[in-house]
């Protein structure tokens, strides 16, 4: 189908979606618009951020709601408050000819007396995140008793920062006549548990087959350096763009505080997004943002979702994402709406196999060279030549100042005058560069990584699957207790008691001295210095760790039988 009009949705609805400039349905709009006018089936929908799900979810929830009753009737749950305030602001644009209908945001860092308020006013649709929402759930504010659908967005993401139990019990509170729609970019082992469990013989529908299809608009590009050189790869890019409007992604917090912070010092239009910001901060970042008066966001995965701007030029990873997916996401960002977009990566040597593997998703990445100190002048040259160019003459405003600039510059040549007016933009560039060295390394054949005998330390540490560690929370403890940035970690052995991981030998007492020093979980963390590998093949440990561990057994309470009947209350 090529309309909304086909689709038999409210005039109300159609007459917002017109203002709004909605022509066609995208493809995962036309599938959930198909399989929830035909069904009143739980769904299962798999797309990326970007793809026009809100209004795939929303649209068909808005035709059928009852705007006589007061109360809540859609409960919307997202992982960050950014995208939930978007999806609750969408909602409105939606509705906004319908009368009669409320929606109210429910998130954490804000005033949950004024949310409680509106959920008062006879709001129909709560947009919640997992922590506010069971807030409001616990304090007996918030009814989801009579709720007749259940939207999951981002389910995966929900999941992955650890919603996982918040989710549980405020499923287990809602009603089985419901209709559940979970919307997802991957569906890792937990999200396919939840919809076990709380979802009845559910219908799937894919926007793409199951590899996920990179943007044909970007340009995939990966820069090898070494770990110390990061910060400088990162720099040059930027100013080898001299128009760069982009994302930076980071992996921690921490570091995308100290990105943003020494890029602003250095003059750049930058700032950061991460989780440590009050929601009054992170509007004002992102109006900044999107007014374009920032060039650059430094963000976490977790921090930019919900961020929606058409026009970025370019995605840099700072650090590559543990999943393949993940890159996707971040790349799927930039050349949208017919626009070209880069995506660039910065690496090390020990990180060439993830990008074999990106490529398997994105299709063929380009190794390229770091911009040198002279290409990066010579693009910078010229960018300023061009904006000369281009320039606008108000002769309003600066007619009445030219015959005395006139006299002043009168001695000058036309050379020479072009010569210092160029100079006056572009001397800092060649102060900066001046002699500045190639930090391009090349590329080891196949991609191997070093061995731990070769400048890594292999460390013991007494956490493993049975406390919910995996590589990225690991990282991420490494990262947010060590004091040095940028220590390259190399390989993660994960098991069931306990782990191994290598990293950098130049920062081995940092990291014995303050990882000793944390708790995770509640428990004390114990890291030593691993012994090699045996002959045979075992990995040894350090003094302080425990073999093996009991292996709880799964607790198979609470899945519903598929074909268990229920009844619904709204058609």
């Amino acid at each position: 189908m090529s309309s909304f009009k086909d689709y038999g949705f409210k005039k109300e609805i159609l007459k917002a979606l017109d203002d709004l400039g909605f022509e066609k349905p995208s493809p995962i709009q036309e599938k959930a618009f198909d399989q929830l006018a035909s069904s009143e089936q739980d769904l299962i929908a798999m797309a990326q951020t970007g793809t026009g799900k809100t209004a795939a979810f929303s649209l068909p929830i808005l035709n059928e709601i009852d705007v006589d009753i007061r109360k809540p009737q859609v409960i919307i749950l997202s992982p960050t408050r950014e995208l939930g305030l978007q999806i609750a602001k969408n909602i409105e644009d939606y509705s906004k000819y319908m009368e009669g209908i409320r929606v109210q945001a429910v998130y954490g860092g804000a005033d949950i007396e004024k949310q409680i308020r509106g959920i008062k006013k006879g709001a129909q649709i709560i947009v919640g995140t997992p922590g506010r929402t069971l807030d409001l759930l616990n304090r007996r504010r918030l009814d989801l008793s009579e709720i007749q659908w259940l939207v999951l967005d981002e389910a995966d993401e929900m999941l992955s920062m650890g919603f996982k139990d918040d989710l549980d019990a405020i499923l287990a509170g809602t009603p089985d006549y419901k209709q559940t729609l979970l919307f997802s970019a991957t569906m890792p082992k937990e999200a396919q548990s939840l919809a076990s469990k709380y979802m009845i013989n559910p219908a799937e529908i894919k926007v793409s087959p199951a590899k996920n299809i990179g943007n044909k608009n970007v340009t995939h590009n990966y820069y090898i350096v070494n770990a110390r050189d990061r910060y400088t790869a990162l720099k040059r890019l930027v100013d080898f763009a001299p128009e760069i409007y982009g994302i930076i992604f980071c992996r921690t917090k921490r570091e995308t505080k100290d990105i943003a912070d020494q890029l602003m010092q250095e003059g750049y239009l930058a700032d950061a997004i991460h989780g440590d910001l009050s929601q009054a901060q992170r509007d004002y970042v992102m109006k900044r943002f999107r007014n374009k008066n920032l060039q650059i966001l430094v963000a976490t995965d977790v921090a930019a979702r919900g961020i929606d701007v058409n026009e970025l030029t370019h995605v840099i990873n700072y650090n590559l994402p543990d999943e393949d997916e993940v890159y996707v996401h971040r790349s799927g960002r930039t050349g949208r709406a017919g626009n070209e977009g880069v995506c660039a990566s910065i690496i090390t040597n020990r990180e060439v196999g993830k990008i074999r593997s990106i490529e398997r998703k994105v299709g063929k990445m380009k190794k390229a060279n770091v911009p040198t100190g002279k290409e990066i002048c010579e693009k910078q040259l010229f960018n300023t030549i061009h904006k000369i160019g281009q320039i606008e003459i108000n002769h309003e405003e600066i007619d009445e100042y030219l015959p005395a600039i006139y006299e002043e510059l009168s001695e000058m040549s036309r050379e020479e005058l072009l010569q210092r007016l160029v100079s006056l933009e572009f001397n800092r560039f060649l102060d900066f560069y001046k002699g500045s060295r190639d930090i391009n390394v090349e590329e080891r054949e196949g991609g191997k990584a070093r061995s731990s005998r070769n400048g890594f330390t292999r460390f013991f540490i007494n956490v493993g699957k049975k406390d919910r560690m995996n590589p990225k929370e690991l990282l991420i403890l490494i990262n947010e207790n060590i004091k040095v940035r940028n220590i390259e970690i190399g390989s993660i052995d994960l098991l069931e008691s306990f782990s191994f991981f290598e990293a950098d030998s130049a920062h081995k007492d940092e990291i014995l001295t303050s990882m000793n020093r944390i708790q995770y979980r509640g428990s004390r963390v114990s890291v030593e210095e691993a012994q090699q590998k045996s002959r045979g093949g075992g990995r040894s440990r350090g003094r302080g760790g425990k073999r093996g561990g009991f292996k709880g057994q799964r607790n198979g309470s609470g899945r519903r039988n598929d074909g268990r009947s229920r009844g619904r209350g709204r058609r």
